[in-house]
């Protein structure tokens, strides 16, 4: 890891020192090669190890890292005095495995470092994800039967198939509910007939009897109508005709014509898409910062232009195992159907605003393990610092810490500072190229 490295820094070793030194300097002094800072001859030319242009020691931009070498060699190297900065080389800064880097105005501007100052003021605090369209739980109903019997004729047929409340679904032919009819006629007509009774018992056990006849054909679930026209009859229907409960379409269907249907066999699911959900997961970083009530803008990615105001009104109380997110819940209305069940939507949640240190985007380098800003503390030195960072914008990145206002930091070429820091701490002794060595 550590010849890839420094394999890695060659160029821009080079880039760096050849900014310094300007023109070839064939003036007599002592030279060395950046990489083998051992090596030293008393008069230009190459490197007999690694083939690259030796560097006159004098240069002022292109001692650092011959003193560095040289500081492993010297008794108490890596101290210094009580108050006074961090020294060329060192890790002053307190990142295993980097070092600061200090450059001449030639080599910056070579290398095309820019900064920007971290500033104190209020983010565009807003959390983007997507959420998935789902009906509404309370508006979805099964319909089931509470009889045996056969299915004689069905006037829903298809799914997804519109049905009002009160509408015809189906026929059904049952010996038990043909048995049941009769058993309340009889019944009606014996406390008809035994109404004039003078013994009162017996009035009322005739009246007993058919409400008990009556209560029975309600509790298989006919329509209140298939009672009534049965009472104007006076003679027993060969099937029932069952209604829609609600007004909705069909999303489920386990029906046939002809097929024998048990109690509590379901046969439809109905579903009112006049109001949906739209459920959307947020990450566990983000969970702390969602809360009922909190507004939204749901946005269609098929209707561009369009966008829906909606409100959190259901947080779930757990995190989904699999994708460890949390779950959120809108609710919408649909009146017009452009909403469909399983489909996308993006969704932006804003979230309470509260002054706070800030920096350009570009500024972090994200390694997957820590997250580097190169902050300049003096004119062309630069630190690596490990920041901690909150909440995103489009283009500015909230720093919980590492990074003060008011200080300037890299937001251009900090990759070539990021290898250069890199490199040297790799040659001062301290690196990170064991797994996890040194990350905070």
């Amino acid at each position: 890891m550590k010849c890839r490295l420094l394999m890695h820094s060659v160029v821009i070793l080079s880039l760096l020192a050849f900014a310094g030194c300007g023109k070839p300097d064939t003036t007599a002094g002592e030279y060395y090669c950046p990489m083998h800072p051992t090596y030293v001859s008393d008069h230009m030319g190459d490197c007999p190890i690694c083939n690259m242009r030796l560097v006159l020691r004098s240069a002022p931009d292109s001692t650092a890292l011959a003193e560095h070498s040289a500081a492993r060699h010297k008794p108490g190297a890596g101290t210094r005095d009580p108050g006074s900065g961090p020294a060329a080389g060192s890790h002053g800064a307190g990142v295993p495995g980097m070092a600061p880097v200090t450059l001449d105005a030639n080599a910056r501007e070579l290398a095309g470092i820019q900064t920007a100052v971290a500033t104190l003021d209020t983010v565009a605090r807003s959390i983007r994800t997507v959420g998935t369209v789902v009906p509404d739980e309370t508006r979805v109903r099964h319909i089931h039967t509470r009889i045996d019997g056969y299915v004689e004729k069905l006037y829903v047929a298809t799914t997804g198939q519109f049905v009002r409340k009160g509408e015809p679904v189906l026929d059904i032919y049952s010996p038990e509910l043909l048995a049941t009819q009769e058993e309340y006629l009889q019944a009606r007509e014996a406390a008809a007939r035994l109404a004039g009774s003078s013994i009162p018992e017996v009035q009322k056990g005739a009246e007993e009897l058919k409400v008990a006849a009556r209560r029975r054909l309600e509790l298989f679930e006919v329509p209140e109508s298939f009672i009534i026209d049965l009472e104007r009859r006076g003679t027993a229907h060969p099937h029932v005709t069952m209604e829609a409960l609600v007004s909705g379409y069909v999303t489920g269907k386990e029906v046939r014509e002809g097929q024998h249907v048990t109690p509590g066999a379901e046969l439809y699911t109905v579903t009112d898409l006049s109001r949906l959900w739209v459920e959307a997961d947020f990450y566990e970083n983000e969970a702390s910062l969602v809360r009922a009530g909190q507004m939204a803008a749901l946005s269609l990615p098929f209707a561009s232009g369009r966008t829906l105001a909606a409100h959190v009104t259901y947080v779930y109380p757990f995190l989904e195992a699999a994708t460890r997110t949390l779950k959120v819940r809108f609710d919408v209305p649909n009146d017009d159907l452009a909403l469909k069940p399983s489909m996308y939507v993006d969704v932006v949640l804003a979230v309470d605003a509260a002054p706070s240190v800030s920096v350009p985007a570009s500024a972090v380098l994200d390694s997957g393990v820590r997250k580097i800003v190169f902050v300049e503390t003096q004119p062309n030195h630069f630190e690596p610092r490990v920041v901690e960072i909150g909440l995103r914008s489009a283009d500015r990145v909230e720093v919980v810490s590492g990074v003060r206002a008011g200080e300037h930091v890299v937001v251009r070429a900090n990759f070539l500072l990021d290898s250069e820091s890199r490199l040297r701490g790799a040659l001062s002794g301290t690196s990170d190229d064991h797994p996890h060595a040194g990350e905070p």
